[in-house]
């Protein structure tokens, strides 16, 4: 998706560590305009396959989930990371290692908003080593759904996680794809 492109190859920032932030426009503060066309592109990507519900998992994928269950006209359930009073007793749970943060999270969907039978669309800000999704697919597994695809804004590609999610069969579409990184600059895929 080349207008996602642009504003990583002039917003984005890259620090050591393969950290790219993309702050001031897609997790942080948030360009309304690039979500909405990221809600499209996810719509039209997916359309043929019956989504119900989109699942992401807080904060970050929060905003561009919403966009993609507006443009596909389906409920938008998203992983919490903490138990909070106001959420059932009854959840579905799962361990992810943030690569962003370094700590391990329980990510939480109440029973309630996840059904078998549902046909899930997963959506996310990034993906490195995979780690949140495995986390989210784990849920969907619990509830009896059917993951049937992953939508990332921004893909790694060299740290493999993406590899590994195609290799077990999971639909992955990416719309920036990254191919390297250095402590300073970056160059995308395809």
């Amino acid at each position: 998706m080349d207008i996602l492109k642009e504003k990583i190859a002039h917003y984005g920032k890259v620090f050591p560590g393969n950290i790219l932030k993309v702050d001031g426009f897609l997790n942080h503060q948030v360009d309304t305009a690039l979500l909405r066309e990221m809600g499209k592109e996810f719509g039209r990507l997916f359309r043929g396959e019956k989504i119900t519900k989109i699942l992401t998992v807080e904060s970050s994928g929060i905003a561009i989930a919403a966009f993609t269950a507006y443009e596909m006209q389906v409920p938008m359930v998203f992983a919490k990371k903490s138990q909070t009073k106001n959420i059932s007793a009854e959840v579905y749970t799962s361990k992810v290692m943030s690569y962003t943060h370094g700590k391990v999270y329980d990510i939480i969907v109440s029973t309630e908003y996840l059904k078998k039978g549902d046909r899930v669309l997963i959506i996310d800000d990034f993906l490195a080593n995979g780690k949140a999704l495995m986390g989210l697919i784990d849920i969907c597994n619990q509830a009896g759904a059917v993951v049937a695809g992953c939508g990332i804004a921004i893909e790694k590609a060299f740290q493999g996680g993406g590899d590994e999610l195609r290799k077990k069969g999971i639909r992955i579409e990416s719309l920036a794809k990254i191919a390297s990184m250095t402590d300073t600059s970056l160059i995308f895929a395809d």
